[in-house]
Parts: structure tokens; sequence; C-alpha cells
């Protein structure tokens, strides 16, 4: 994929996790909304968070199922 897309997929990505984090500090704030989706865009470039975000959601399937 073009490079500088990639690169802007990382900022924004970086961008919304750091709101993510400073929204889960603050109860007004959802912080996950703008969590989830920063990982999203940070998993379309690197393989690695997206084996990860991918492990984390198949755990909480199995607990959702106990």
């Amino acid at each position: 994929m073009n490079p500088v897309i990639n690169t802007i997929k990382v900022i924004a990505g970086i961008i919304l996790i750091i709101i993510g984090l400073i929204g889960g500090l603050f109860p007004i704030f959802q912080g996950w909304v703008f969590g989830i989706p920063g990982l999203m865009l940070l998993g379309s470039v690197f393989p690695s968070v997206k084996k990860w975000t991918h492990d984390v959601l198949e755990k909480a399937k199995k607990k959702m199922k106990r």
C-alpha cells in the first residue's frame, strides 16, 4: 500500500489511542470509543497489533460463553 496512507493511518491510530487513554481518566468521556478504532487502524499497518487484538477478542469471546 502507499507509504503516505500507511503513515496517515499510524498517526491517526496513535492520536485515537491517546484520546482513548485520556478519555479513560474522565468519567464523562468514553475512551473506548476512540481506542478501539485506533487499534484497528494500527492493526491494518502492523501485523503484530492485528494478531494481539485478534487474540484479545478470542479470549473475550471464550469468557462470554462461560
